[in-house]
């Protein structure tokens, strides 16, 4: 067995292959071009779209060129979901922006067109699907692809009661000339995708047989990633973990990883990382013998904040976290504080009275008033990281950053935001 498919199967990364055989085979006897693509339904991407594309690095790594697809073309059809309803279409101009986007988070994954053989290839579909005609769809592919065949797609099928768009009914056929089209001009022969994409890899397959006599294409998916729980990977208590810093900060991103359990940690390591073997064995072990020290969440953390944000992104989300624990705030800009805080329990106050002892009271950080002057005097308030200790101490407009908010803490770490109306 190849170093590259064992290295696969170490990961977990190997679900469904349509021949192991025949792309053992490939990757051991010559420079194999393969893709995988996204469609551009939103302007980033989210961590659940990364394992495909992390796959084609992995096969770079190993001396293989990727191909990089982002779906301009197939992204203004839309890919039939095993929800009821249709998606809604998006704009051209929408689809634009999405589409550069996209790209750009691309852009932090892998280095494209530099000038060496296995150097990353970045593809959009719209190139190529926007020159065929509705009589040369129906010619050239239609007159290929049963219907009772696209019936039997799962996708397909479930929407069969609720009802599906003779658009998202065509959309396996499009994606399927994506694969014949990057055959053809970028020599691809393996498709990889999740696996949800497992009919249309298939159908690209049995497409180019049909069409180009192509016999030497081969697609493989990837297991859906879920938790020790069983339930779905890639969500946070706000939603989608964005690649988009504008969506989800560094910082927010840095504590998702860090946050990760014991008995999910070494999975994640496996799956998202570049470590060795020998480097997540190492924490593995870690995670047994020495668990409080979270050697794994911390490696985690650092090498997912490193490749899709930077180097100087990952020390700042380092610090924020460190200020955060120590209660030493005032090191921190109102915007890393403003950020640290999206998740903080926050509260709106009035502006009549801003008596200290009022406004935590109000604020709901303290019970009640002989609570709220007791934590003062006993030195357990902090406004903006600075302790007050005056239980006649007024809220002033220097303590408010941006004239909008203060950041509270009582005790230890227990922050709250308070807002001014």
């Amino acid at each position: 067995m190849s170093e590259l498919i064992k290295d696969l199967k170490w990961r977990g990364l190997l679900y469904q292959t349509t021949s192991e055989e025949n792309i053992e085979k490939l990757v051991d006897e010559e420079v194999v071009s393969l893709y995988c693509g996204t469609d551009p339904t939103a302007d980033s991407l989210h961590i659940g779209h990364l394992v495909p594309f992390l796959v084609l690095k992995r096969f770079q790594e190993y001396g293989h060129r990727p191909v990089v697809l982002v779906g301009g073309g197939t992204g203004m059809i839309g890919d039939p979901s095993f929800k009821a309803s249709e998606r809604d279409l998006i704009s051209k101009e929408q689809l634009d922006l999405n589409v550069a986007g996209i790209e750009k988070q691309l852009h932090k994954i892998f280095e494209f067109d530099k000038g060496e053989e296995t150097d990353a290839i970045l593809v959009n579909n719209y190139e190529w699907l926007k020159d065929i005609s509705l009589i040369g769809f129906l010619r050239d592919y239609g007159k290929h692809v049963g219907v009772n065949y696209l019936l039997a797609k799962d996708a397909i099928q479930s929407r069969l009661e609720t009802g599906i768009s003779f658009t998202e009914f065509t959309y396996t056929i499009i994606q399927a000339i994506d694969f014949a089209h990057l055959n053809q001009h970028n020599n691809v022969k393996i498709q990889v995708g999740g696996s949800d994409q497992w009919g249309n890899i298939v159908s690209g397959i049995d497409l180019m047989r049909r069409t180009h006599g192509i016999t030497d294409a081969e697609g493989l998916t990837i297991p859906l990633v879920t938790k020790a729980d069983g339930s779905k990977f890639g969500k946070s208590e706000g939603g989608n973990v964005w690649l988009d810093p504008e969506k989800t900060s560094p910082y927010e991103f840095y504590q998702f990883w860090i946050n990760q359990n014991d008995e999910d940690v070494i999975k994640f390591l496996k799956i998202f990382t570049f470590l060795s073997k020998e480097e997540i064995e190492a924490l593995e072990e870690s995670v047994k013998t020495e668990p409080h020290l979270r050697k794994a969440q911390n490696a985690l953390a650092d090498e997912m904040t490193k490749l899709i944000h930077s180097e100087e992104a990952l020390e700042e989300a380092k610090n924020i976290s460190k200020a955060l624990f120590s209660g030493d705030i005032k090191s921190l800009t109102t915007e890393q504080l403003r950020d640290a805080m999206k998740e903080a329990p926050s509260a709106t106050v009035s502006n009549d009275d801003l008596n200290l002892v009022n406004v935590i009271v109000e604020a709901g950080i303290s019970p009640s008033r002989r609570q709220a002057r007791e934590d003062i005097t006993n030195g357990a308030i902090y406004i903006n990281g600075e302790r007050e200790q005056d239980v006649n101490y007024v809220i002033s407009d220097s303590d408010k950053l941006d004239g909008e908010f203060t950041v509270f803490r009582r005790g230890k770490r227990k922050y709250t935001v308070v807002n001014y109306k």
